[in-house]
């Protein structure tokens, strides 16, 4: 049976898009080391996004954006970008395992949601080095563009120098206008 796993980064950052990937593992080729992203070294997970990509029966990432974030709300948007990776696999699975306490709605298969499921099922903790990876080069991109704000360190999650940055510099674009610290930045709250 093709099991997909799906999981997501970046609902918590101030900044950017959510991240989510889905992955169907190949029994024939097992991939060591499959744990949480969040318990996993960066360095480790750079090898392991590789390999997954490698072995992977089939493997997909998606995002929201942080305009879809706001028109929607970070709930929402996660449940459309996980429903376009699951959509975007090259295999179709027969059931998806979600890691959370739900499932996102709009998708034909059957989903089953696994809280803590990325440090228990092979899947998700594929999907969970994916959308992480992911997500963590795309704050180190914007980092080069607003090196000021520091997005390589904390990779937009709200922290005393993300704060501060914005204090200083106010918010950029790619700031999520529906969160709080951000709208009482822009002088909305």
């Amino acid at each position: 049976m093709n099991i997909a796993g799906v999981d997501e980064a970046g609902r918590g950052p101030l900044v950017g898009s959510v991240v989510a990937a889905a992955v169907i593992l190949d029994p024939n080729h097992p991939i060591e080391g499959l744990n949480d992203s969040k318990k996993l070294t960066e360095k480790k997970r750079e090898k392991l996004f590789a390999e997954i990509q490698e072995k992977a029966l089939a493997w997909s990432i998606a995002e929201a954006s942080h305009e879809e974030i706001d028109q929607l709300n970070i709930l929402q948007a996660t449940f459309l970008a996980m429903r376009r990776a699951v959509e975007g696999l090259s295999v179709q699975p027969e059931k998806v395992l979600v890691d959370g306490n739900q499932v996102p709605k709009g998708l034909t298969i059957d989903c089953e949601a696994i809280v803590g499921g990325d440090a228990t099922h092979a899947e998700i903790s594929a999907a969970s080095i994916l959308a992480k990876v992911t997500r963590d080069r795309q704050m180190l991109e914007l980092d080069q563009h607003y090196p000021q704000y520091a997005f390589a360190k904390h990779k937009g999650y709200p922290t005393k120098a993300h704060f501060e940055a914005i204090a200083k510099f106010g918010v950029i674009e790619q700031h999520r206008r529906s969160y709080k610290p951000v709208r009482k930045a822009l002088g909305l709250e």
